[in-house]
């Protein structure tokens, strides 16, 4: 009897696979979270910056309301006071000319209202401030709010079935009255700004197969940008896409790793020198992954695209897929107008970590005049690329680095830093063109692989998560996570001509929130335990910090309303991957003065 009531339960839970997992997950996260600890902050200081390099710093930067890297700002709803784009500037520097909270005032910032989406969800969304509005995306909703008292301006719930239970999305993307985000069903989807109404939809992907499109588009001169991911998944490939802003068509189509007879062609192939060659896949291991599911980064002048590319799978073992498997841990180069190649930027040589080169580069103009990419991938590096010759200048570590070249096996488990969840994850370098400092968060958290039977690998079902762990553990597929607590984070400000280390900020919890240098002197950011800081841009000392709800793992951005700056934050991310506590979604805004009540 209790044998046959046991295969019952099991048949149900397996039936409802995608609605067990994540309930799970919140309810081990919520007793994970009932000792977690009050967080902590400490700073380090390098070598003081030099006279010199001061010097260099305030010549750089004597261009107000200039993008560091590509003159005026070209970013649709670009204006003083407004974050118009996921990394604010197409060219993801994240840098605010705001100051009116600085230095001097930022021990008066209080929580001014907070808007609760009453969800509980992986809330990672980017924000957008613009036009009198503050836009956030959840996995089944996009809202606009008052940027002032939090007051819902409108809201739009989509119904659908998702690829996985991961229940992610990264933002939206905003353009001439539209607003445009991804859902994880594998369609792009536009709204008017005004009122939420949706105005089109376009399917790029096929969550059949595993596909979703969880990445923050990005919108250029009536092109918008997004692609597909579940390269984790078996048989899943990369592409990205350019959409008519007006329509919804595809413009073109680019796959990020080599496309074959029988991939689906959903538009017009752009022009790629890609083949096979770089990836001697066994049989029955069919070429997977390169997907992106972040944001990307757009030069206006040049017209370049900038992809980051996710990685191969399985994500633990390349017996499958020897080579460099191109373009997978990359960032890829496009003529953003017609998806042509132009070229590509490898960052993770070959990966069995699942080190993706996930988040957006920045492109920033550095304090001796060079034109710089900057990347930090999962990987626990940061990289500078010199745009003139494409030229490796540093590539520098950002966080713990451990085991990094031991190889994995079947019969002896590797332990390894930065785990399979980071490095930096959805939110990559931040630029203060004040300071010539390069700004990035870090996740220390560590992880251990055993590696599957070369049968067992192949045998994996294709649209099924593929990364060759051995546990039988779902929670463990990517690896297992060191135990809650063991952890930490890291905010490193990093010389951008050289790429040495100035000051480093070490948090209790890891730091996966957006970074948001100001001309007030300050950088805003967040960490997994719901702790917001203010630390002086110049050596990292605390200026301000609280707990203000649940883990800060999306958006922080500042902007002007009625001529006084405002700060947004999301909280309130609860998701499988991460012990987090459990709370729901929230926009918190902050400003100088006292607090009103909450909405």
């Amino acid at each position: 009897m209790i044998i046959g009531v046991g295969i019952i339960l099991a048949m149900v839970v397996y039936s409802n696979w995608d609605k067990v997992v994540p309930i799970a997950a919140m309810a081990i996260n919520y007793v994970r979270y009932l000792s977690a600890p009050a967080g902590t902050l400490t700073t380090e200081a390098a070598t003081p910056a030099s006279k010199k390099s001061h010097m260099l710093s305030a010549a750089a930067t004597a261009r107000p309301g200039a993008d560091a890297a590509s003159g005026p700002d070209q970013t649709p709803g670009a204006a003083t006071g407004n974050w118009p784009s996921y990394n604010k500037t197409l060219t993801s520097n994240r840098f605010s000319p705001l100051s009116q909270i600085n230095k001097n005032n930022v021990a008066g910032l209080t929580v001014q209202c907070t808007y609760d989406t009453g969800q509980y969800t992986g809330f990672n969304s980017g924000l957008l401030a613009v036009n009198g509005a503050l836009i956030a995306v959840t996995e089944y909703d996009i809202f606009s709010i008052n940027p002032a008292d939090c007051r819902l301006n409108w809201r739009t719930h989509e119904v659908y079935t998702p690829a996985s239970p991961q229940d992610v999305n990264r933002g939206a993307a905003y353009m001439d009255g539209m607003l445009f985000r991804g859902t994880q069903d594998g369609r792009v989807l536009a709204y008017d700004f005004k009122t939420g109404k949706r105005l089109w939809a376009t399917t790029i992907a096929d969550p059949k197969k595993g596909e979703s499109v969880p990445a923050a588009p990005i919108a250029w001169q009536g092109l918008v940008f997004v692609g597909n991911a579940g390269g984790d998944v078996k048989g899943v490939k990369g592409r990205m896409y350019a959409l008519d802003a007006r329509t919804g068509s595809i413009v073109w189509e680019f796959y990020l790793v080599p496309k074959a007879v029988g991939d689906v062609t959903r538009g017009r192939q752009a022009i790629s020198p890609l083949d096979a060659s770089t990836w001697k896949n066994a049989p029955g291991s069919p070429i997977t992954g390169g997907a992106t599911w972040t944001s990307y980064t757009l030069d206006p002048a040049t017209g370049l695209l900038y992809v980051p590319g996710g990685n191969p799978a399985p994500d633990f073992a390349t017996g499958p897929r020897e080579g460099s498997n191109l373009y997978s841990g990359s960032v890829v180069v496009l003529d953003a107008r017609t998806g042509a190649y132009k070229s590509h930027f490898k960052i993770v040589p070959v990966d069995w970590h699942d080190w993706d080169v996930s988040s957006a580069p920045a492109i920033i103009r550095t304090a001796s005049g060079r034109k710089l990419l900057s990347v930090a991938p999962k990987d626990g590096h940061l990289y500078g690329f010199d745009l003139a010759d494409g030229k490796l200048l540093y590539r520098n570590p950002i966080t713990r680095i451990e085991n990094g070249e031991k190889t994995f096996s079947t019969d002896k488990a590797v332990h390894f830093c930065p785990g399979s969840v980071g490095g930096a994850e959805w939110n990559g370098p931040a630029y203060d063109p004040d300071t010539n400092l390069i700004m990035v968060g870090e996740i220390d958290w560590c992880t251990t692989v055993t590696l599957q039977s070369s049968k067992q690998i192949q045998d994996s079902p294709p649209g099924t998560p593929w990364s060759a762990e051995a546990s039988i553990n779902p929670y463990n597929t990517w690896g297992k996570q060191d135990p809650f607590g063991e952890w930490a984070g890291w905010l490193y400000a990093s010389d951008a001509d050289t790429g040495a280390w100035k000051w480093r900020v070490k948090t209790n919890y890891p730091i996966q929130s957006g970074v948001t240098p100001t001309a007030g002197g300050l950088v805003f950011f967040g960490d997994m335990g719901g702790n917001f800081y203010a630390v002086d841009a110049t050596n990292g000392q605390k200026q301000w910090g609280r707990k203000i709800g649940g883990a800060v793992g999306g958006g922080v951005i500042t902007y002007q309303v009625g001529g006084v700056q405002k700060v947004a934050v999301a909280t309130g991310l609860t998701e499988i991957l991460w012990p987090t506590e459990i709370t729901t979604a929230k926009v918190s805004i902050l400003g100088l003065g006292d607090a009103s009540q909450n909405n």
